[in-house]
């Protein structure tokens, strides 16, 4: 499935690295939000990335912006990396049914059974504002969703 730019974001409910359920649709009306799909926790690419949002946290989130960080690993495995990396940001499980908010923004890699790097940036309305996908092995480049954040 591909997203279209203008069209509604697909509404997922997903557990953080506390077992917390958190929804997309939570933070219509009051926060635009920034999805940053990732392969998997732990791994050296994946780390260096939100690590850097990490250190560069306030464009990303504040009272305006909310960040997710969704893998298709377990809560378990999201709670550990996030404790070992001290990410102030949640770290959604898309662990079961395996994929499905992946599925759903078009960014699950059914070969490797994980999420490829999807950076979304949806407004207040619940509406794609902004989108990029890379590869497995392709880092993102944080300036440039930082400059559709302020495009809001």
């Amino acid at each position: 499935m591909t997203l279209s730019i203008g069209s509604a974001a697909p509404d997922f409910e997903l557990l953080d690295q506390h077992g917390e359920k958190v929804s997309l649709s939570s933070f219509k009306g009051k926060k635009n939000v920034v999805i940053v799909f990732y392969p998997f926790s732990f791994s050296g690419l994946c780390t260096g990335e939100l690590c850097t949002l990490r250190d560069d946290l306030a464009p990303f989130q504040n009272d305006n912006v909310q960040l997710l960080a969704i893998s298709c690993d377990a809560m378990y495995a999201q709670r550990a990396y996030a404790d070992k990396e001290g990410y102030k940001f949640p770290v959604l499980a898309d662990f079961w049914p395996h994929g499905a908010a992946a599925k759903a923004y078009g960014v699950f890699d059914d070969a490797h059974g994980c999420a490829v790097r999807g950076t979304f940036v949806i407004d207040k309305a619940g509406i794609l504002r902004w989108q990029v996908v890379n590869g497995l092995g392709d880092g993102r480049n944080i300036a440039d969703y930082k400059t559709a954040i302020s495009a809001l």
